[in-house]
């Protein structure tokens, strides 16, 4: 990525953080945008302050950068907040960062994407690929995203490539707040087939591939970076194969087939 601009929004923290290490470690030049600065200065980026949810203030910051090659569109986020216990103003909002303002950033990025023959990377979610009780507003609009990156790559094709990367559960500073302590967060990360949550590096590693001369020939895609996804509740709940004494398909010990 030697050469290449990239600009990471919502980069300062978390996953943000993990993607903007990332492009610089590949040799990119990293523009990291958030409302507040980060705690802890990242080595090799600039940031830059900015509410990706204002139009004006959008325009305004693409204006002034001599080139964009990357856009990833990460910003995002939502409460725990059951539907019924808030006022549909306050989801309207979640929708408006997690959807809205993604748009509202590649459009204002897009001279410098086309000029490029760069790439945006939506940073997706699970959450958008099955129920999301406690966070709907957030996985509707992670579901959106998903089909508006489809759309965009068919329209800015073959000038920009548009994919999305779908994220599972990542171990960040806020992880706690999702999963209660250490011992949530290990209880969870049995429940991934990796056998752990993924690292804000195997986020980054995933979108600057995405983003690279590697992944010239995808666009529109939806790549799933989740650890092999979630086992299905229905499987440690069904009664039939423990009255046949069968093993489960999670023993870990050796089988052949006439053993």
């Amino acid at each position: 990525m030697s050469g290449r601009t990239a600009v990471v929004t919502g980069g300062t923290r978390g996953v943000g953080a993990g993607i903007a290490r990332a492009f610089t470690e590949a040799g990119a030049d990293v523009v990291v945008c958030a409302r507040r600065p980060p705690e802890t200065p990242l080595r090799g980026t600039e940031f830059v302050p900015l509410d990706v949810r204002d139009p004006v203030a959008v325009r305004d910051f693409f204006e002034a950068l001599p080139r964009v090659d990357v856009l990833v569109n990460n910003a995002g986020g939502a409460p725990y907040r059951c539907l019924a216990d808030a006022a549909p103003e306050r989801h309207a909002r979640v929708v408006e960062l997690n959807l809205v303002a993604p748009l509202t950033v590649s459009l204002a990025a897009y001279q410098h994407l086309r000029r490029a023959r760069g790439a945006v990377v939506m940073i997706g979610s699970v959450s958008g690929t099955r129920p999301s009780p406690g966070t709907a507003a957030y996985g509707a609009a992670k579901a959106g995203l998903e089909s508006l990156a489809r759309s965009m790559a068919a329209e800015w094709a073959p000038e920009v490539r548009v994919n999305t990367l779908v994220a599972g559960m990542v171990h960040t500073e806020l992880s706690h707040l999702h999963y209660g302590g250490e011992d949530g967060i290990a209880a969870v990360s049995r429940t991934v087939p990796l056998g752990r949550l993924a690292e804000p590096s195997d986020i980054g590693a995933a979108a600057v591939f995405l983003a690279s001369e590697a992944a010239a020939y995808i666009t529109g895609a939806s790549l799933l970076v989740h650890g092999g996804g979630e086992r299905p509740a229905f499987l440690d709940a069904a009664t039939a194969d423990k009255a046949h004494g069968r093993r489960r398909c999670t023993d870990k010990s050796i089988h052949r087939h006439g053993l």
